[in-house]
């Protein structure tokens, strides 16, 4: 499991190879990652946008911008968490993902949260990160 705070807010994710959806023989290597954006801050805060850095076994990067997260763009109260799956393909076994969300706050500042940097590996493969 990976966890950061930026202006209060709690991002924790943690990945986990799909082997049913995984074909390695063709290149092809599953991951979903679960996450939860937790507001420990005073105020309401709304999820804007999201933006993933993406690097596969090779170096290869993918970026990926988009607003919300899995078709939402949730406001979180104070003390409450909102949490959401998605995945991630890539042709090589392992990779890192990191970001970022836009985040507004109830006084109506935009602000940046990081996204902490995650490794996704097979089961049986050492960790890219720790």
């Amino acid at each position: 499991m990976y966890s950061s705070v930026t202006n209060s807010v709690r991002v924790t994710v943690e990945p986990h190879y799909l082997e049913e959806e995984s074909d390695p023989d063709q290149g092809r290597f599953f991951w979903a990652y679960a996450i939860e954006i937790g507001n420990e801050g005073p105020g309401s805060v709304q999820l804007l946008a999201r933006h993933w850095r993406i690097t596969d076994g090779n170096g290869h990067v993918e970026e990926v911008r988009g607003p919300g997260v899995v078709g939402e763009q949730p406001e979180i109260d104070p003390g409450n968490s909102f949490s959401y799956t998605s995945g991630c393909p890539l042709s090589t076994p392992s990779g890192i993902m990191v970001g970022s969300y836009q985040m507004v706050g109830a006084d109506g500042e935009v602000f940046s949260v990081d996204i902490p940097a995650f490794s996704l590996d097979l089961p049986d493969a050492r960790p890219v990160l720790n």
